[in-house]
Protein backbone atom coordinates (compact mmCIF):
# COMPACT_ATOMS: atom_id res chain seq x y z
CA UNK A 1 0.00 0.00 0.00
CA UNK A 2 1.54 3.36 -0.91
CA UNK A 3 2.56 5.89 1.73
CA UNK A 4 -0.47 8.11 1.75
CA UNK A 5 -4.03 6.70 1.13
CA UNK A 6 -6.33 8.90 -0.72
CA UNK A 7 -10.10 9.87 1.42
CA UNK A 8 -11.53 7.67 -1.46
CA UNK A 9 -10.10 4.14 -0.89
CA UNK A 10 -11.18 5.24 3.28
CA UNK A 11 -14.42 6.41 2.34
CA UNK A 12 -15.28 2.70 1.35
CA UNK A 13 -14.43 0.98 4.70
CA UNK A 14 -17.35 2.62 6.37
CA UNK A 15 -19.43 -0.13 7.92
CA UNK A 16 -19.60 -2.86 10.74
CA UNK A 17 -18.06 -5.39 8.13
CA UNK A 18 -14.89 -3.04 7.10
CA UNK A 19 -14.42 -0.04 9.41
CA UNK A 20 -11.21 2.20 8.75
CA UNK A 21 -11.25 5.57 10.85
CA UNK A 22 -8.73 8.55 10.72
CA UNK A 23 -7.33 10.10 13.96
CA UNK A 24 -4.80 13.00 13.91
CA UNK A 25 -3.70 11.93 10.01
CA UNK A 26 -3.28 8.36 10.60
CA UNK A 27 -5.55 5.77 8.93
CA UNK A 28 -6.78 2.50 11.35
CA UNK A 29 -8.59 -0.52 11.02
CA UNK A 30 -10.81 -0.77 14.20
CA UNK A 31 -13.65 -3.60 12.77
CA UNK A 32 -11.93 -5.88 15.32
CA UNK A 33 -12.30 -2.92 17.84
CA UNK A 34 -16.18 -2.20 17.41
CA UNK A 35 -17.26 -4.74 20.08
CA UNK A 36 -14.59 -4.00 22.35
CA UNK A 37 -14.75 -0.56 22.80
CA UNK A 38 -15.45 1.24 26.13
CA UNK A 39 -18.45 4.00 24.30
CA UNK A 40 -20.07 1.24 22.01
CA UNK A 41 -19.72 0.79 18.23
CA UNK A 42 -22.18 3.72 17.62
CA UNK A 43 -19.77 6.51 17.77
CA UNK A 44 -16.89 4.67 15.97
CA UNK A 45 -19.87 4.04 13.46
CA UNK A 46 -20.60 7.00 12.79
CA UNK A 47 -16.85 8.46 11.69
CA UNK A 48 -16.22 5.05 9.73
CA UNK A 49 -14.55 6.32 6.60
CA UNK A 50 -14.16 9.59 7.94
CA UNK A 51 -11.58 11.69 9.98
CA UNK A 52 -12.56 10.89 13.62
CA UNK A 53 -9.85 13.20 15.06
CA UNK A 54 -12.58 15.66 16.78
CA UNK A 55 -14.56 13.29 18.46
CA UNK A 56 -11.51 11.51 19.78
CA UNK A 57 -9.55 13.87 21.02
CA UNK A 58 -11.39 15.38 24.42
CA UNK A 59 -12.11 11.63 25.25
CA UNK A 60 -8.33 10.15 24.93
CA UNK A 61 -5.06 10.12 25.19
CA UNK A 62 -3.06 10.74 21.92
CA UNK A 63 -1.58 7.43 22.56
CA UNK A 64 -4.79 4.90 23.39
CA UNK A 65 -5.29 3.90 19.74
CA UNK A 66 -1.63 2.85 18.88
CA UNK A 67 -1.64 1.47 22.53
CA UNK A 68 -4.84 -0.32 21.96
CA UNK A 69 -5.03 -1.48 18.25
CA UNK A 70 -2.47 -4.29 17.44
CA UNK A 71 0.34 -3.01 15.03
CA UNK A 72 -1.42 -4.54 11.76
CA UNK A 73 -4.35 -2.77 12.04
CA UNK A 74 -2.60 0.76 11.58
CA UNK A 75 -2.54 0.91 8.16
CA UNK A 76 -0.71 4.36 7.10
CA UNK A 77 -0.70 8.44 6.35
CA UNK A 78 -3.54 9.90 4.94
CA UNK A 79 -3.28 11.89 1.94
CA UNK A 80 -4.97 15.47 3.57
CA UNK A 81 -5.42 16.68 -0.11
CA UNK A 82 -8.38 13.99 -0.16
CA UNK A 83 -10.22 13.79 2.72
CA UNK A 84 -12.78 16.57 3.62
CA UNK A 85 -12.95 16.62 7.22
CA UNK A 86 -16.15 16.14 9.25
CA UNK A 87 -17.58 19.50 10.14
CA UNK A 88 -19.12 19.59 13.74
CA UNK A 89 -22.25 21.05 13.47
CA UNK A 90 -22.69 24.55 15.70
CA UNK A 91 -26.00 24.41 17.31
CA UNK A 92 -27.77 26.67 19.32
CA UNK A 93 -26.51 25.38 22.69
CA UNK A 94 -23.00 25.62 21.00
CA UNK A 95 -23.53 29.43 20.59
CA UNK A 96 -25.07 29.85 23.56
CA UNK A 97 -21.56 28.34 25.04
CA UNK A 98 -19.89 30.55 23.05
CA UNK A 99 -21.19 33.67 23.99
CA UNK A 100 -21.28 32.55 27.96
CA UNK A 101 -17.15 32.28 27.45
CA UNK A 102 -17.50 35.88 25.80
CA UNK A 103 -19.08 37.02 28.50
CA UNK A 104 -16.98 35.58 31.78
CA UNK A 105 -16.59 38.22 34.38
CA UNK A 106 -12.82 38.57 34.35
CA UNK A 107 -10.22 36.43 36.48
CA UNK A 108 -9.88 39.53 39.17
CA UNK A 109 -13.25 39.40 39.94
CA UNK A 110 -13.04 35.59 40.61
CA UNK A 111 -13.09 35.52 44.64
CA UNK A 112 -13.21 31.88 45.66
CA UNK A 113 -13.28 28.37 44.24
CA UNK A 114 -17.19 28.58 44.04
CA UNK A 115 -17.16 31.22 41.96
CA UNK A 116 -15.34 28.76 39.26
CA UNK A 117 -17.88 25.95 39.77
CA UNK A 118 -21.23 28.82 38.79
CA UNK A 119 -19.06 29.51 35.63
CA UNK A 120 -18.28 26.23 34.89
CA UNK A 121 -21.50 25.47 35.40
CA UNK A 122 -22.99 27.42 32.91
CA UNK A 123 -20.10 26.78 29.93
CA UNK A 124 -19.83 23.04 29.98
CA UNK A 125 -21.83 21.24 27.86
CA UNK A 126 -24.98 19.15 29.78
CA UNK A 127 -22.92 15.92 29.52
CA UNK A 128 -19.64 17.13 30.57
CA UNK A 129 -21.75 18.60 33.84
CA UNK A 130 -23.60 16.04 34.52
CA UNK A 131 -19.87 13.47 34.77
CA UNK A 132 -18.11 16.14 36.88
CA UNK A 133 -20.41 16.89 38.92
CA UNK A 134 -21.89 13.41 39.25
CA UNK A 135 -22.23 11.80 42.82
CA UNK A 136 -23.32 8.39 43.64
CA UNK A 137 -27.31 7.33 43.98
CA UNK A 138 -28.99 10.34 46.45
CA UNK A 139 -25.60 12.46 46.53
CA UNK A 140 -26.09 12.84 50.30
CA UNK A 141 -22.48 12.14 50.95
CA UNK A 142 -20.68 15.18 48.58
CA UNK A 143 -23.02 17.44 50.39
CA UNK A 144 -21.89 16.31 53.49
CA UNK A 145 -18.07 16.32 52.34
CA UNK A 146 -18.87 20.12 52.13
CA UNK A 147 -20.95 20.57 55.34
CA UNK A 148 -19.06 18.66 57.66
CA UNK A 149 -16.36 21.44 57.42
CA UNK A 150 -19.04 24.19 58.72
CA UNK A 151 -19.50 21.65 61.80
CA UNK A 152 -15.73 22.47 62.75
CA UNK A 153 -15.58 25.86 64.55
CA UNK A 154 -12.28 27.75 65.11
CA UNK A 155 -10.88 28.74 68.56
CA UNK A 156 -8.31 31.58 67.58
CA UNK A 157 -5.39 32.54 69.85
CA UNK A 158 -4.97 36.29 69.78
CA UNK A 159 -1.64 38.85 70.76
CA UNK A 160 0.85 37.39 68.87
CA UNK A 161 3.09 38.69 66.75
CA UNK A 162 1.82 37.77 63.12
CA UNK A 163 3.67 40.18 60.71
CA UNK A 164 5.25 37.07 58.80
CA UNK A 165 3.08 33.83 58.64
CA UNK A 166 4.26 30.64 56.12
CA UNK A 167 1.55 27.80 54.65
CA UNK A 168 4.66 25.85 53.24
CA UNK A 169 4.77 22.65 53.94
CA UNK A 170 6.70 19.07 52.68
CA UNK A 171 4.48 16.73 51.56
CA UNK A 172 5.86 13.20 51.44
CA UNK A 173 9.40 15.12 50.97
CA UNK A 174 8.05 17.09 48.54
CA UNK A 175 8.53 20.87 49.09
CA UNK A 176 4.93 22.59 48.09
CA UNK A 177 3.69 26.21 48.77
CA UNK A 178 0.76 24.94 50.11
CA UNK A 179 -0.28 22.26 52.38
CA UNK A 180 -2.58 21.19 49.11
CA UNK A 181 -2.13 18.92 46.51
CA UNK A 182 -4.24 19.03 42.88
CA UNK A 183 -6.17 15.55 43.54
CA UNK A 184 -6.73 13.65 40.73
CA UNK A 185 -9.86 14.10 38.29
CA UNK A 186 -10.27 12.47 34.82
CA UNK A 187 -11.30 13.05 31.68
CA UNK A 188 -10.11 17.05 31.95
CA UNK A 189 -10.30 17.70 27.44
CA UNK A 190 -14.28 17.83 28.71
CA UNK A 191 -13.71 20.81 30.27
CA UNK A 192 -10.65 22.39 28.45
CA UNK A 193 -9.01 21.37 25.01
CA UNK A 194 -5.51 21.28 26.95
CA UNK A 195 -7.15 19.29 29.39
CA UNK A 196 -4.70 18.36 32.58
CA UNK A 197 -1.94 20.03 31.20
CA UNK A 198 -3.92 23.10 32.21
CA UNK A 199 -2.79 21.48 36.24
CA UNK A 200 0.96 20.77 35.27
CA UNK A 201 1.80 24.36 34.11
CA UNK A 202 0.33 26.11 36.85
CA UNK A 203 1.22 23.72 39.41
CA UNK A 204 4.99 24.07 38.10
CA UNK A 205 4.89 27.78 38.01
CA UNK A 206 3.47 27.63 41.85
CA UNK A 207 4.84 24.93 43.12
CA UNK A 208 2.14 23.02 43.97
CA UNK A 209 1.99 19.25 43.85
CA UNK A 210 -0.04 17.55 41.29
CA UNK A 211 -1.48 14.11 41.19
CA UNK A 212 -1.48 12.34 37.64
CA UNK A 213 -4.93 10.40 37.34
CA UNK A 214 -5.00 7.53 35.57
CA UNK A 215 -8.11 8.12 33.52
CA UNK A 216 -6.59 11.22 32.22
CA UNK A 217 -7.91 12.72 28.83
CA UNK A 218 -3.57 13.33 28.09
CA UNK A 219 -1.31 10.76 28.13
CA UNK A 220 1.08 10.19 31.28
CA UNK A 221 4.19 11.05 29.01
CA UNK A 222 2.16 14.27 28.15
CA UNK A 223 1.37 15.35 31.24
CA UNK A 224 4.91 14.54 32.87
CA UNK A 225 6.40 16.00 29.40
CA UNK A 226 4.97 19.77 30.16
CA UNK A 227 6.12 19.87 34.19
CA UNK A 228 9.42 21.90 34.42
CA UNK A 229 12.48 20.23 35.37
CA UNK A 230 12.54 18.95 39.07
CA UNK A 231 8.78 19.30 39.23
CA UNK A 232 7.01 16.72 41.70
CA UNK A 233 4.06 14.63 41.16
CA UNK A 234 2.00 11.90 42.15
CA UNK A 235 0.42 9.04 40.45
CA UNK A 236 -3.23 8.47 41.04
CA UNK A 237 -3.49 4.64 40.12
CA UNK A 238 -6.35 2.00 39.60
CA UNK A 239 -5.36 -1.31 39.23
CA UNK A 240 -6.04 -3.41 36.37
CA UNK A 241 -6.81 -6.86 36.02
CA UNK A 242 -3.73 -7.58 34.32
CA UNK A 243 -1.02 -6.59 36.98
CA UNK A 244 1.29 -6.71 34.59
CA UNK A 245 0.15 -3.28 32.73
CA UNK A 246 -0.19 -2.05 36.62
CA UNK A 247 3.56 -2.99 36.43
CA UNK A 248 4.68 -1.49 33.72
CA UNK A 249 2.72 1.52 34.16
CA UNK A 250 3.81 1.96 37.86
CA UNK A 251 7.60 1.51 36.99
CA UNK A 252 7.47 3.82 34.14
CA UNK A 253 6.10 6.65 36.44
CA UNK A 254 8.98 5.93 38.53
CA UNK A 255 11.61 6.27 35.87
CA UNK A 256 10.04 9.32 34.73
CA UNK A 257 10.79 10.60 38.09
CA UNK A 258 7.08 10.46 40.12
CA UNK A 259 7.51 11.30 43.93
CA UNK A 260 4.25 9.00 45.47
CA UNK A 261 1.89 6.13 44.31
CA UNK A 262 -1.53 7.23 45.18
CA UNK A 263 -3.27 3.40 44.66
CA UNK A 264 -7.30 4.25 44.91
CA UNK A 265 -8.82 1.09 47.22
CA UNK A 266 -12.43 2.02 47.51
CA UNK A 267 -13.36 1.70 44.19
CA UNK A 268 -13.67 -2.50 42.88
CA UNK A 269 -16.07 -1.00 41.12
CA UNK A 270 -18.07 2.71 40.46
CA UNK A 271 -20.47 3.49 42.01
CA UNK A 272 -23.75 4.53 40.30
CA UNK A 273 -24.17 8.44 39.50
CA UNK A 274 -27.28 8.99 38.10
CA UNK A 275 -26.58 12.30 36.20
CA UNK A 276 -23.70 10.71 34.24
CA UNK A 277 -25.77 7.87 33.42
CA UNK A 278 -29.06 9.70 32.45
CA UNK A 279 -26.37 11.41 29.88
CA UNK A 280 -26.16 8.05 28.26
CA UNK A 281 -22.41 9.97 27.72
CA UNK A 282 -20.84 6.76 26.61
CA UNK A 283 -22.23 7.00 23.35
CA UNK A 284 -19.94 9.77 22.91
CA UNK A 285 -17.13 7.66 23.30
CA UNK A 286 -14.63 7.19 26.13
CA UNK A 287 -10.91 5.41 26.63
CA UNK A 288 -7.89 5.54 28.34
CA UNK A 289 -4.43 4.05 27.97
CA UNK A 290 -4.71 1.44 30.59
CA UNK A 291 -8.26 -0.09 30.15
CA UNK A 292 -6.92 -2.73 28.11
CA UNK A 293 -8.46 -5.78 29.16
CA UNK A 294 -11.90 -4.33 30.15
CA UNK A 295 -14.48 -7.28 29.62
CA UNK A 296 -18.56 -6.84 30.18
CA UNK A 297 -18.85 -3.60 29.77
CA UNK A 298 -21.75 -1.25 30.59
CA UNK A 299 -22.61 1.20 28.02
CA UNK A 300 -25.55 2.12 29.54
CA UNK A 301 -24.21 3.12 32.99
CA UNK A 302 -22.49 6.85 31.79
CA UNK A 303 -19.05 7.31 30.89
CA UNK A 304 -17.54 6.97 34.18
CA UNK A 305 -18.82 2.85 34.53
CA UNK A 306 -17.52 2.35 30.81
CA UNK A 307 -14.15 3.72 31.02
CA UNK A 308 -13.37 1.64 34.65
CA UNK A 309 -14.54 -1.56 33.79
CA UNK A 310 -10.88 -2.83 33.81
CA UNK A 311 -10.29 -1.91 37.63
CA UNK A 312 -9.76 -5.38 39.19
CA UNK A 313 -12.48 -5.88 42.29
CA UNK A 314 -10.22 -8.99 43.58
CA UNK A 315 -7.56 -6.05 44.90
CA UNK A 316 -6.90 -7.42 48.75
CA UNK A 317 -4.52 -6.56 51.60
CA UNK A 318 -2.29 -9.27 50.56
CA UNK A 319 -1.34 -7.06 47.53
CA UNK A 320 0.42 -4.51 48.94
CA UNK A 321 3.68 -6.59 49.31
CA UNK A 322 3.54 -7.28 45.76
CA UNK A 323 3.07 -2.93 45.40
CA UNK A 324 6.29 -2.87 47.46
CA UNK A 325 8.04 -4.67 45.67
CA UNK A 326 7.44 -3.52 42.06
CA UNK A 327 8.60 0.71 43.18
CA UNK A 328 10.85 2.59 45.51
CA UNK A 329 8.18 5.00 45.68
CA UNK A 330 6.07 6.54 48.61
CA UNK A 331 2.77 3.70 48.26
CA UNK A 332 -0.61 5.74 49.45
CA UNK A 333 -3.81 4.21 50.15
CA UNK A 334 -6.80 6.62 48.49
CA UNK A 335 -10.11 6.04 50.56
CA UNK A 336 -9.26 4.53 53.72
CA UNK A 337 -12.50 5.55 55.64
CA UNK A 338 -12.26 3.56 58.84
CA UNK A 339 -9.66 3.37 62.28
CA UNK A 340 -9.77 -0.51 61.77
CA UNK A 341 -7.87 -0.18 57.89
CA UNK A 342 -6.01 2.49 59.04
CA UNK A 343 -4.25 0.29 61.72
CA UNK A 344 -4.04 -2.32 58.81
CA UNK A 345 -2.50 0.31 56.36
CA UNK A 346 0.31 1.19 58.83
CA UNK A 347 0.95 -2.04 59.69
CA UNK A 348 1.49 -3.10 56.49
CA UNK A 349 4.39 -1.21 55.91
CA UNK A 350 3.13 1.59 53.40
CA UNK A 351 3.44 5.84 53.85
CA UNK A 352 0.39 7.06 54.16
CA UNK A 353 -3.86 7.27 53.76
CA UNK A 354 -6.04 9.21 52.17
CA UNK A 355 -9.90 9.91 53.67
CA UNK A 356 -11.64 10.22 50.90
CA UNK A 357 -14.75 8.82 49.80
CA UNK A 358 -13.77 9.50 46.37
CA UNK A 359 -15.49 12.98 46.36
CA UNK A 360 -19.16 11.36 47.69
CA UNK A 361 -18.89 9.47 44.00
CA UNK A 362 -18.81 5.90 45.46
CA UNK A 363 -20.26 4.43 48.34
CA UNK A 364 -23.42 7.30 49.34
CA UNK A 365 -24.13 7.56 53.01
CA UNK A 366 -20.07 7.30 53.72
CA UNK A 367 -18.66 9.41 55.90
CA UNK A 368 -16.62 12.64 55.11
CA UNK A 369 -13.15 12.14 55.57
CA UNK A 370 -13.22 14.78 58.00
CA UNK A 371 -15.23 13.19 60.08
CA UNK A 372 -13.34 10.37 60.37
CA UNK A 373 -10.18 11.97 60.48
CA UNK A 374 -10.45 12.20 64.35
CA UNK A 375 -11.14 8.37 64.91
CA UNK A 376 -8.11 7.19 62.37
CA UNK A 377 -5.71 9.75 64.22
CA UNK A 378 -6.77 8.41 67.75
CA UNK A 379 -6.21 4.78 66.43
CA UNK A 380 -2.88 5.43 65.30
CA UNK A 381 -1.80 7.07 68.38
CA UNK A 382 -1.53 3.57 69.30
CA UNK A 383 0.72 2.74 67.56
CA UNK A 384 3.32 5.20 68.64
CA UNK A 385 4.01 9.31 68.92
CA UNK A 386 2.27 11.38 66.98
CA UNK A 387 2.54 12.66 64.00
CA UNK A 388 5.17 10.11 62.87
CA UNK A 389 7.03 11.31 60.04
CA UNK A 390 6.73 7.89 58.43
CA UNK A 391 3.11 7.92 58.19
CA UNK A 392 1.14 10.66 56.80
CA UNK A 393 -2.71 11.64 56.22
CA UNK A 394 -4.29 13.02 53.74
CA UNK A 395 -8.10 14.39 53.51
CA UNK A 396 -10.22 14.96 49.99
CA UNK A 397 -13.31 16.13 49.50
CA UNK A 398 -15.77 19.35 49.99
CA UNK A 399 -12.76 21.35 50.52
CA UNK A 400 -13.38 25.16 48.86
CA UNK A 401 -11.49 27.29 51.01
CA UNK A 402 -7.92 27.48 53.02
CA UNK A 403 -10.13 27.51 55.90
CA UNK A 404 -11.47 23.98 55.31
CA UNK A 405 -7.30 22.82 54.85
CA UNK A 406 -6.75 24.61 58.24
CA UNK A 407 -9.60 22.71 60.27
CA UNK A 408 -8.28 19.41 58.87
CA UNK A 409 -4.89 20.12 59.48
CA UNK A 410 -5.25 21.08 63.10
CA UNK A 411 -7.21 17.69 63.54
CA UNK A 412 -4.11 16.23 62.69
CA UNK A 413 -3.87 15.87 58.59
CA UNK A 414 -0.21 16.13 56.74
CA UNK A 415 -2.70 18.09 53.54
CA UNK A 416 -5.15 18.35 51.75
CA UNK A 417 -6.27 17.25 48.34
CA UNK A 418 -8.49 19.60 45.92
CA UNK A 419 -9.60 18.04 42.48
CA UNK A 420 -12.86 19.67 41.30
CA UNK A 421 -12.20 23.18 42.46
CA UNK A 422 -9.07 23.02 40.16
CA UNK A 423 -11.09 21.36 37.59
CA UNK A 424 -13.73 23.70 37.46
CA UNK A 425 -11.32 26.61 37.94
CA UNK A 426 -9.27 25.66 34.00
CA UNK A 427 -12.66 24.42 32.86
CA UNK A 428 -13.92 27.86 33.15
CA UNK A 429 -10.53 29.96 32.79
CA UNK A 430 -7.66 27.58 31.32
CA UNK A 431 -4.30 27.51 33.30
CA UNK A 432 -4.88 31.56 34.12
CA UNK A 433 -7.58 29.79 36.26
CA UNK A 434 -5.31 27.57 37.86
CA UNK A 435 -2.92 30.09 38.60
CA UNK A 436 -5.88 32.58 40.13
CA UNK A 437 -7.47 29.78 42.12
CA UNK A 438 -3.70 29.30 43.96
CA UNK A 439 -3.61 32.72 44.44
CA UNK A 440 -7.21 33.01 45.94
CA UNK A 441 -5.99 29.89 47.93
CA UNK A 442 -2.83 31.65 49.09
CA UNK A 443 -4.33 34.79 50.27
CA UNK A 444 -6.93 32.96 52.20
CA UNK A 445 -3.94 31.03 54.11
CA UNK A 446 -2.70 34.16 54.87
CA UNK A 447 -5.65 36.03 56.24
CA UNK A 448 -6.89 32.99 57.89
CA UNK A 449 -3.75 31.94 59.96
CA UNK A 450 -3.50 35.66 61.12
CA UNK A 451 -6.80 35.64 62.70
CA UNK A 452 -5.90 32.37 63.96
CA UNK A 453 -2.53 33.31 65.71
CA UNK A 454 -0.86 30.68 63.76
CA UNK A 455 2.83 31.35 62.09
CA UNK A 456 3.20 28.55 60.72
CA UNK A 457 1.26 25.16 60.33
CA UNK A 458 3.69 23.68 63.46
CA UNK A 459 1.45 26.12 65.71
CA UNK A 460 -1.81 24.28 64.40
CA UNK A 461 -2.98 22.24 66.66
CA UNK A 462 -5.96 20.64 67.90
CA UNK A 463 -6.82 23.20 70.63
CA UNK A 464 -7.42 25.32 67.73
CA UNK A 465 -10.60 24.14 66.35
CA UNK A 466 -13.67 23.16 67.90
CA UNK A 467 -15.13 19.89 66.50
CA UNK A 468 -17.58 18.68 69.32
CA UNK A 469 -20.59 19.35 66.41
CA UNK A 470 -18.75 17.22 64.02
CA UNK A 471 -20.81 14.21 64.60
CA UNK A 472 -23.94 16.26 64.66
CA UNK A 473 -25.58 15.86 61.68
CA UNK A 474 -28.69 17.31 61.84
CA UNK A 475 -29.57 21.14 63.23
CA UNK A 476 -25.79 22.46 63.58
CA UNK A 477 -24.71 23.25 60.25
CA UNK A 478 -25.14 26.60 58.89
CA UNK A 479 -26.44 27.25 55.32
CA UNK A 480 -23.62 27.22 52.89
CA UNK A 481 -25.07 29.63 50.15
CA UNK A 482 -22.23 29.62 47.61
CA UNK A 483 -22.40 26.01 47.54
CA UNK A 484 -25.93 25.49 47.26
CA UNK A 485 -26.31 28.00 44.43
CA UNK A 486 -23.96 25.68 42.03
CA UNK A 487 -24.94 22.36 43.62
CA UNK A 488 -27.82 20.74 41.01
CA UNK A 489 -30.38 18.64 42.70
CA UNK A 490 -31.56 15.18 41.15
CA UNK A 491 -34.16 14.64 39.00
CA UNK A 492 -36.36 11.85 38.64
CA UNK A 493 -37.31 10.10 35.43
CA UNK A 494 -39.46 12.22 33.26
CA UNK A 495 -41.97 11.71 30.38
CA UNK A 496 -41.02 12.20 26.99
CA UNK A 497 -43.55 14.13 26.11
CA UNK A 498 -44.91 16.67 27.81
CA UNK A 499 -48.88 17.04 27.21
Amino acid sequence: MSSLISGSEIAQHDNRDSCWIIVHSKVYDVTEFLDEHPGGSKIILKYAGKDATEAYEPIHPPDAITTNLPIEKHIGAVDPNTVAKVVKEVTEEDKRREALMAARPPLDEILNLHDFEAIAKQLLTPKAWAYYSSASDDEITIRENRAAFQRVWFRPRVLRDVTNVDWSTTILGQKSSLPVYISATALGKLGHPDGEINLTRAAGKHGVIQMIPTLASCSFDEIVDAAIPGQPLFLQLYVNRDREITKRYVQHAEKRGVKGLFITVDAPQLGRREKDMRMKFVDDGAGAKVQEGQKDVQKDQGVARAISSFIDPSLSWKDIAWFKSITTMPIILKGVATPEDALLAYDSGVQGIVLSNHGGRQLDTSRSGLENLIDIVAALKSRGPWPNPNFSIFVDGGVRRASDALKALALGASAVGIGRGFLYSFSSYGQEGVERAIQILRDEFEMNMRLLGARNLSELVPEMVDASALRAHVGVTPPDNLYEQTYQSLKTADFKNKL
